[in-house]
């Protein structure tokens, strides 16, 4: 529910953003690193907008995948440690019965 009410979020600013570009008409000179460019005010405004949008939700599933990753990995080992803990392992025994033979 709330990942529904972000993405409504972001998308009731996206049509607001090409409401308000679409009543300015105006052409504007949009300098960027490599070169420049005349749009309309609505089209740099709705680019700009998917290419931030696009990259955020990149960047957050990025960190997200990151995340499972690293909580399977853990699982996985405690899931190991946890089958060596209930299985006895014949050193463990041997050192309990020397500890045993040397108390008497």
């Amino acid at each position: 529910m709330k990942y529904f009410l972000i993405l409504l979020l972001a998308l009731v600013v996206f049509v607001i953003s090409v409401t308000l570009g679409a009543n300015n008409n105006q052409i504007v000179t949009f300098n960027y690193l490599i070169a420049k460019g005349d749009y309309s005010i609505s089209t740099l405004l709705a680019a700009l907008f998917a290419i931030g949008f696009t990259l955020g939700w990149g960047i957050c599933g990025a960190f997200y995948l990151r995340t499972r990753i690293s909580l399977q990995r853990a699982k996985r080992k405690i899931k190991r440690l946890e089958i060596q803990l209930d299985q006895p392992s014949d050193s463990s025994v041997k050192a309990v019965s020397t500890v045993a033979l040397n108390k008497e």
